[in-house]
């Protein structure tokens, strides 16, 4: 989301996505090549990761003017699925929409391998796990050849994302339909702004600020009788196997903004970070603050700095500057060199974007139009904030093109409830944490 201090609750959200005044409008004819199961006037959707952001996602996909139905759920956790379900339940109600919760008993599944139970009852599958599992549903999703909205970031580590830009390339060939939740592509100050840009309002961009500092996000203490497994995956935003730290889970929306404006990734990076307030056994190995100078092809650099500390300044945005003038996105604004004012968005006119990545991809589907190949850029904006990560862990100049080609998997072998993890607590319950100058990578500039 953007900013939590100026942005609605995603709960107060759900209730202003009621549909217009006249109803649900009726579905266009659709065409045998969005791979319908069963009766073609309705599009299925499974759901695989009940958490609070798959809750948010389905009840968006579901609020579509389509005839959408959710017919199964996946997740790891009975408890989670229950919740979700009552929760989805509830906004639906609010909006009249609760006959699309079509969820039988049978189709919820449970464990490391309910994604494969749930996938193939559907039409539409909604990815939003943590964002560690993204590559292996994915694929499971596109070998199905199903339609896919898959939640930002789209992996944690280099081998996840060659897997995503393989899969990704089936679903091209395969004319599916893929959006990730990098929301702001479907801003409509962001795309008005980006319209001008490119257009040269702003002349040649020599240079880019991006921000994501607020105080951080929940913990889920460990409780007696967890296995590792459990623990880490119930906690799972600090370790980096799940999470790929908060500059790969939040920061890339803003990463994201620059490499669209760019129009292309940074081929090199450096940068600072490390943990100076969030510490302790609660908060896993990840980082509390991380800043990133990502270099350009062109020379151009991006000075990313992203911070989860309470009582520090809060601000999510995004700066470009040119030889002719800036952008500032989150005013939605374009100045010369001097201040003056180029354009101004009027944000009456402002959308609600978590909304429309949905409308516009179900929009398509029943179409029987193929426009969504989001899955390329997600996963390169997803690398480029895991080439930060390399960077503020180490210290070292870290090389695009070594870095994405390296192989590096952090994922464990097997995932069982009682699998050797790729970090696990000492005898005091702490977890190893990366340390600049001392931790390395074989893809550093040298």
């Amino acid at each position: 989301m953007n900013n939590e201090n100026a942005t609605q609750s995603r709960r107060d959200f759900v209730r202003q996505t009621s549909l217009a005044a006249g109803g649900i409008l009726a579905m266009p004819i659709l065409s045998k090549a969005n791979y319908f199961s069963g009766s073609s006037d309705v599009i299925k959707i499974a759901m695989v990761g009940c958490g609070g952001r798959g809750t948010g996602a389905i009840v968006q996909a579901l609020s579509t003017k389509q005839n959408v139905q959710l017919v199964a759920m996946a997740d790891a956790f009975r408890d989670r699925l229950d919740s979700s379900y009552k929760n989805i339940e509830e906004a639906l109600k609010e909006n009249g929409l609760e006959k699309r919760l079509q969820v039988k008993e049978e189709n919820k599944f449970i464990g490391f391998d309910a994604y494969k139970k749930a996938i193939p009852l559907a039409d539409v599958v909604i990815l939003a796990t943590p964002p560690g599992f993204r590559p292996i549903h994915f694929e499971e999703a596109i070998r199905l050849n199903k339609h896919v909205f898959m939640e930002k970031p789209v992996a944690t580590d280099p081998a996840g994302i060659q897997k995503v830009l393989q899969v990704a390339e089936e679903a091209k060939r395969k004319k599916l339909n893929v959006v990730v939740g990098l929301q702001r592509r479907y801003q409509t100050s962001y795309r008005e702004l980006m319209k001008r840009i490119k257009d040269g309002a702003i002349g040649d961009i020599v240079a880019a600020q991006a921000y994501w500092n607020n105080d951080g996000v929940w913990v889920n203490p460990r409780k007696p009788g967890m296995t590792e497994m459990e623990y880490q995956m119930r906690n799972w935003y600090y370790f980096v196997w799940l999470c790929g730290d908060h500059i790969t889970e939040q920061h890339i929306h803003n990463i994201d903004v620059i490499n669209w404006a760019m129009d292309g990734y940074p081929v090199s990076a450096q940068g600072m970070g490390g943990r100076e307030v969030r510490k302790g056994k609660d908060y896993g190995e990840i980082f509390d603050h991380h800043y990133v100078e990502f270099q350009y092809g062109d020379g151009t650099l991006l000075n990313s700095q992203c911070r989860h500390q309470k009582g520090t300044m809060s601000k999510v945005d995004e700066l470009l500057v040119g030889t002719k003038g800036k952008v500032f996105f989150d005013e939605a604004r374009i100045t010369d060199l001097k201040g003056k004012v180029l354009y101004q968005f009027d944000k009456k006119n402002e959308n609600q974007p978590y909304q429309a990545e949905h409308d516009e991809l179900f929009a398509a589907i029943a179409n029987g139009q193929y426009k969504f190949w989001d899955a390329e850029r997600g996963a390169k904006s997803t690398m480029t904030s895991i080439l930060g990560r390399m960077a503020t862990y180490s210290g070292q100049v870290i090389a695009w093109d070594k870095a994405i080609n390296s192989g590096i998997n952090l994922h464990p072998t097997e995932y069982t409830w009682d699998a050797k993890l790729p970090v696990m607590p000492n005898s005091e319950g702490l977890y190893a944490v990366a340390i600049p100058g001392v931790t390395k990578y074989d893809v550093a500039v040298k």
